[in-house]
């Protein structure tokens, strides 16, 4: 009996609970904290998903961003990439630049028996800035000893072909050249100097530059500007991390910016393509260009364009781009022929064309100069003794301050003209031309002298406006040797030798007595020297009369011309026909129009210096006609001929009446009216024309030696009275012209 009661409180326990649970139902706070509590646990749970799935969104997201901004920068560098790379072909694949055309003398052809000077050989190497030396090493330098010059003549491309640097040996007598021999003492009859550069033709759009190629740029001078500038050229991609991290930690310890890091490739890349802007952009563009130029060329191509396009120095209004026309700026010769101080100096402006100009800052370029020498030194590129003559070296700059071109405005004018008259549109356009024209330096140089020593010899007191203008032409080729249009030979304004039109006076009279003489006539037939009348067609009366106011009664043809006598020219024109001597004047190069007036054989007809010497030039050239031109060859930048002269020539009168004519204007010099040659200039053989024109406003002479033909004109562009004869005037600079030439 004791043990069921147990069973009866084990059974009833869980009672408890269901009335609790019955209670708690029955309780409404009971029943809503248990309910928050499931809501809260609920709600904790969902926060916990809520943060994670946003923080998988944000993933997401960033993941989306990057690999989108990858595929950008991607696609942007690739397309930047295309970009760049045709970019750098258009100008590196083809020509890098538009080349100036660049304009040359005649080259000077020696010969034996030329009619030249040891003096005036010598100033023609001068001019072409040749060494004067004692012992002879190098191209571009020459030795005077006794009566032989020797020449070390450089390598030039003719229009024909290229020659090699080559020595020679000229020998002098008291007519000229009388003997030539090469390096091997073995006579040759025929050597000819390469020609004067007279000027590179550029224009606005057009940069001042000469070209040279990677082969002949020296080595010393390339292995420095790398020891100097980017000694990891060879070895880096375009871009040195090296150079960059080095010039970092420069600059930091400095304090401000003292040195660059970039490559020669980088600043070829910013040069070519590129501002001076400072920006991060600019920054990004000239790496990626230096990397793609670096891939796709040669370490010598590089080098070579970026020695053509380097800033070297500013003449004037226009840069010196290139380290072959910054030779001739700083030193006046070729990059080939700078020596050991001169390469350093010039490595050494590369750093900073302004900073180290040796013009402006001499001590500074100075010391950088001997840096360089320093270390050209220390990298066994010289040896000591070399360096120790470089470094006891001056700057050695050339006198000249800028680039002078040695090029006349007034045959540049021409030039031009013939240009436009004569070669195709076509040929013009095309860049690096080379122009090989007639003109000699000395001829030119000699004329412009002329000039300036003239007319201050033969103006008065008061006269400070006259003014002079010169043409010389070749006897034998028709063609311009110099021409001159004022007393500022480099005045580049109004153009007296092509432009100033004024009455020629007595320089018609030889027109009439070829006219004459074409038509049956002789020197020796008889011409009247009376007073007469003419009547024009308005009923106006017209008495010429000669120069001294005389009538001699009856002269010969001869006399006539000799004497420069008007009355019976005046005879003679009429009765051979006004229109006979207009044919003449046409046929022998006047294209002007002119009217058949008595007063035409005295020269009423107005004239250009230049149509003058065009006039006279068949007279030089026993009745030929051609025109006078200057241009003889154009050669493309690649060495192919696009244009060679071939002037036209037509016999317009006998040799035989061009040979009395000739006889009579020799007697012009000797006893006519240019006699005052035979004191002015004992010696020399001449046959020339003086002409006056009204009031003396014009003073003209038309002179012709062995080889050339020389038309001088003095007047005043107001045109009022120079107060000057043909023979007081003109023949006075014309006789300075001729002791110029035989160096006198």
């Amino acid at each position: 009996m004791a043990k069921a009661p147990k069973k009866e409180s084990t059974k009833a326990a869980p009672k408890p609970k269901e009335s609790t649970k019955k209670s708690a139902a029955k309780n409404p706070k009971t029943v809503r904290k248990t309910t928050d509590d499931k809501v809260k646990k609920v709600k904790k749970t969902n926060k916990k998903s809520n943060k994670k799935t946003l923080k998988q969104r944000v993933l997401r997201s960033i993941w989306s961003f990057i690999w989108k901004a990858s595929l950008a920068f991607i696609a942007f560098i690739v397309i930047s990439g295309i970009y760049f790379d045709k970019k750098i072909s258009n100008r590196l694949d083809g020509s890098t630049w538009t080349l100036p055309a660049t304009l040359y003398a005649r080259p000077l052809s020696l010969e034996v028996g030329l009619p030249l000077t040891r003096s005036a050989l010598v100033s023609e190497l001068k001019l072409l800035n040749y060494r004067a030396v004692r012992s002879i090493e190098s191209a571009g330098q020459f030795a005077v000893k006794g009566d032989e010059v020797i020449i070390y003549r450089r390598a030039f491309n003719f229009p024909e072909r290229s020659e090699p640097a080559a020595l020679v040996r000229v020998n002098f007598d008291a007519q000229g050249v009388s003997a030539l021999k090469n390096q091997q003492q073995v006579n040759i009859t025929r050597f000819r100097l390469e020609p004067l550069l007279l000027d590179r033709l550029n224009s606005k759009q057009i940069q001042d530059r000469v070209f040279v190629p990677f082969e002949k740029i020296p080595d010393l001078f390339v292995n420095t500007l790398i020891l100097m500038e980017d000694r990891d050229f060879y070895h880096h991609q375009g871009v040195s991390p090296f150079a960059i991290l080095r010039a970092f930690i420069v600059n930091f310890k400095a304090g401000h910016t003292v040195q660059g890091g970039s490559t020669l490739t980088q600043q070829l890349a910013k040069n070519l393509f590129l501002t001076q802007e400072r920006s991060l952009w600019r920054k990004f563009q000239e790496a990626y260009m230096a990397v793609l130029i670096d891939h796709k060329y040669s370490k010598d191509k590089i080098l070579e364009a970026y020695l053509n396009e380097v800033y070297l120095a500013q003449n004037g209004a226009t840069g010196i781009y290139g380290i072959s026309l910054a030779s001739s700026f700083y030193f006046a010769r070729p990059i080939d022929e700078l020596r050991i101080e001169q390469i350093a100096l010039m490595v050494a402006i590369i750093k900073g064309p302004s900073y180290y100009n040796p013009r402006r800052n001499p001590k500074r370029a100075l010391a950088r100069r001997d840096l360089v020498l320093r270390l050209m030194l220390e990298h066994h590129y010289i040896s000591t003794a070399q360096y120790r003559i470089a470094v006891k070296s001056d700057l050695n700059l050339s006198n000249v301050k800028a680039l002078n071109n040695r090029a006349n405005p007034a045959f540049v004018s021409l030039l031009n003209r013939e240009l436009t008259s004569n070669v195709p549109a076509s040929i013009r356009k095309q860049s690096g031309l080379s122009i090989f024209t007639s003109i000699s330096p000395l001829a030119q140089k000699n004329a412009e002298t002329a000039i300036q020593n003239g007319i201050a010899k033969v103006q008065k007191k008061d006269q400070h406006d006259l003014q002079g203008a010169m043409v010389i032409t070749d006897r034998q080729y028709a063609e311009i040797r110099a021409l001159v249009s004022g007393k500022n030979v480099k005045f580049s304004g109004f153009n007296r030798a092509l432009d100033a039109s004024r009455p020629i006076g007595s320089l018609v009279k030889p027109a009439v007595y070829l006219t004459a003489l074409d038509n049956g006539y002789k020197l020796s037939d008889i011409l009247n020297d009376k007073e007469i009348v003419l009547k024009n067609s308005t009923g106006q009366r017209w008495r010429p009369k000669n120069y001294d106011r005389k009538f001699r009664g009856e002269v010969t043809l001869e006399q006539a011309l000799v004497k420069s006598l008007n009355v019976p020219t005046v005879n003679l024109g009429m009765k051979i026909g006004l229109d006979n001597v207009i044919d003449s004047l046409h046929k022998m190069g006047v294209d002007e129009k002119i009217r058949a007036y008595p007063s035409l054989v005295l020269g009423s007809v107005s004239l250009s210096p230049f149509q003058v010497a065009q006039m006279y030039q068949p007279i030089g050239m026993r009745g030929v006609y051609k025109p006078l031109t200057m241009i003889r060859t154009i050669v493309s930048s690649d060495g192919v001929a696009l244009y060679q002269r071939s002037p036209a020539a037509r016999q317009i009168f006998s040799p035989d009446s061009v040979s009395q004519v000739s006889t009579a204007l020799h007697k012009v010099t000797t006893e006519g009216t240019a006699r005052s040659l035979r004191w002015r200039n004992p010696g020399q053989y001449f046959a020339g024309k003086t002409g006056t024109t009204n009031n003396l406003n014009d003073s003209w002479f038309v002179g012709f030696d062995s080889d050339e033909v020389v038309t001088t004109w003095v007047g005043k562009d107001n045109n009022k009275s120079a107060e000057l004869t043909g023979s007081s005037g003109a023949l006075v600079l014309f006789s300075g012209y001729m002791k110029e030439k035989i160096g006198k």
